[in-house]
């Protein structure tokens, strides 16, 4: 477990919807344990990954990555979850559309007032949660990988704006 309860709390979510191990072929990740890929990370042994291991990648090359630390509670859970489901620079893009500024992949200046902006006001990060996460809906959908994966990619996408506000809740920032 890390120091941070938020990042606690989403990685506790994104395990519930990654799962453990599988060796898909119709899987772009392959070889894939806890969310993590073969693909991704050639080096590491994926069937005997550890949970704990797991965790400290998906801090460190995810939370972090993405800019997670940055964002109000329930947006960094939507973030986390495009992060690991869509890729870092994808996930960064995607809040980059939905803040309305530059989407360089890049978290500067202008992406951290934006993020500091929506924090100030919960119609603005409502808005901005909902251009996130429509835009990654869209996104998915058009994937040539849709017509296998859709189904239950469609089921986590519903359900993670719910879990997200509800986490935030929880934890006192909602």
């Amino acid at each position: 477990m890390s120091v941070n309860p938020l990042f606690d709390a989403a990685f506790a979510e994104v395990i519930g919807n990654e799962g453990g191990y599988v060796n898909d072929p119709n899987d772009p990740g392959g070889e894939t344990k806890y969310g993590i890929s073969k693909r991704s990370y050639p080096h590491l042994d994926i069937p005997n990954i550890t949970l704990e291991q797991a965790e400290q990648i998906y801090l460190t090359d995810y939370w972090q990555k993405a800019g997670c630390d940055l964002c109000p509670a329930a947006l960094a859970i939507i973030q986390f979850d495009c992060a690991v489901n869509n890729g870092v620079g994808q996930a960064v893009r995607l809040l980059q559309q939905g803040l309305g500024v530059a989407a360089d992949g890049i978290i500067g200046p202008q992406t951290k007032a934006a993020l500091e902006h929506s924090a100030g006001s919960a119609d603005t990060l409502t808005n901005v949660i909902t251009n996130v996460h429509g835009g990654r809906i869209s996104l998915m959908a058009g994937l040539p990988t849709w017509p296998t994966y859709g189904k239950g990619w469609s089921r986590r996408l519903a359900r993670l704006p719910y879990r997200a506000a509800q986490i935030a809740t929880e934890m006192g920032s909602g």
